[in-house]
């Protein structure tokens, strides 16, 4: 009986966590384009259109996301994989992700009305 257990337990184990990626983004780049690929799904969404008309829709903004940002798609990918593993790390990329969208939304909310924006704000 023994024998079947000893061999179920390296099953059990975890695999080697995999290598850094040689073109790993920084944090701060994948923060932004999380917050720019949510932006882009929510438009989409909004859009009505059919199912293969959203996913082009999609992807073609997502293929300019990544080119505004000289991003490619597989260095992305590589890299939220990465980040992914590390769940600390998706925790905080999702946490800054979050405020950075919080600030796009201040940003463009209209003002109260009689409210005057001080010298120098950007409306």
């Amino acid at each position: 009986m023994l024998p079947p257990l000893l061999l179920a337990l390296p099953a059990c184990q975890r695999p080697e966590e995999p290598p850094q990626p040689a073109d790993l983004l920084p944090k701060a780049t994948i923060v932004q384009l999380v917050a720019d690929l949510h932006v882009l799904e929510a438009r989409v969404e909004n859009s009505r259109l059919s199912g293969d008309s959203s996913r082009a829709l999609y992807l073609a903004n997502q293929k300019e996301i990544f080119w505004k940002n000289e991003v490619t798609d597989s260095a992305f990918q590589r890299s939220y994989r990465y980040y992914s593993i590390h769940g600390k790390d998706l925790d905080e990329i999702y946490g800054a992700a979050i405020d950075t969208l919080a600030r796009r939304e201040l940003r463009l909310a209209p003002a109260p009305a009689g409210t005057v924006p001080p010298p120098g704000a950007v409306r």
